[in-house]
């Protein structure tokens, strides 16, 4: 399943390079923005999910790549801590 999961993660993140210009395009909401990602990209990544079997490896994959996209869409998030 890795090389599977690896050819996925490839190709949601050939998704995102091609809609990239989307995403930089300050005029568009950050909400749009989220629901092109849940809608295209997530479903690149997920196409024919039902048959997986996942290992926490594959998960934390998946979770990983998912995290990375949301940074690149929304930019910096800071919390309202501070750090000393």
């Amino acid at each position: 399943m890795f090389n599977e999961d690896n050819k996925r993660i490839k190709n949601a993140n050939k998704t995102y390079f091609m809609l990239q210009k989307l995403f930089e395009n300050k005029s568009i909401s950050k909400k749009l923005k989220l629901r092109l990602k849940n809608t295209i990209i997530d479903k690149t990544l997920t196409y024919a999910s039902e048959t997986w079997i996942l290992t926490k490896r594959d998960r934390k994959q998946m979770n990983i790549f998912g995290r990375k996209v949301y940074r690149r869409i929304l930019g910096l998030i800071y919390d309202n801590e501070k750090e000393n």
